[in-house]
């Protein structure tokens, strides 16, 4: 059985890639090879095993998500991504670039901004991803996964600062 969503950004994001873009940039998003942002399969995966583990009992959360170092997971998640005719034409047309904005943020003490604290991050602009969660046992599974991809409202960095506002759309399991 397969799973499948829409995962609908309401805010900016950054789902992080690890790089800066030298002085321009401390921190940029995760992209494709044509430098389209996705969501990575082992965020949603981790995020998703982070709700369970907080609803679900622990069987469940082994059999879906493995138990580490052991136990192999039984669903596959695959990463988060635009539709393929909106990424098409995006690349088609090299419209990457309006994908993004840069966010500045600086650190403040006693009302004075800390001198080398001024930071830049590259952010995706709100939109709609779809993913899948593939090889998904039964109908009881589907639902507790459905569960915990819907309790999932943040992702990325700065999540509990405004950043990330999402949401989870889960097709019917027909």
């Amino acid at each position: 059985m397969k799973l499948k969503y829409e995962l609908k950004f309401y805010d900016y994001w950054h789902l992080g890639s690890g790089l800066s873009a030298g002085a321009k940039l401390d921190s940029t998003v995760v992209k494709d090879t044509q430098d389209i942002p996705y969501a990575p399969a082992k965020t949603i995966k981790g995020l998703a095993r982070e709700m369970a583990e907080l609803t679900q009992d622990s069987a469940f959360v082994k059999k879906c998500f493995g138990a580490e170092g052991i136990d192999i997971a039984q669903a596959y998640f695959s990463n988060a991504t635009l539709d393929k005719q909106t990424h098409k034409e995006i690349a088609a047309n090299s419209m990457q670039d309006n994908l993004y904005d840069v966010i500045a943020s600086t650190r403040i003490k006693d009302g004075i901004a800390v001198d080398n604290s001024l930071r830049e991050i590259e952010v995706v602009i709100p939109l709609s991803l779809y993913g899948e969660i593939d090889n998904i046992e039964s109908k009881e599974d589907f639902t507790k996964l459905a569960t915990a991809l819907k309790m999932i409202k943040r992702m990325g960095l700065n999540r509990n600062r405004g950043l990330g506002r999402c949401e989870f759309i889960v097709e019917d399991g027909k």
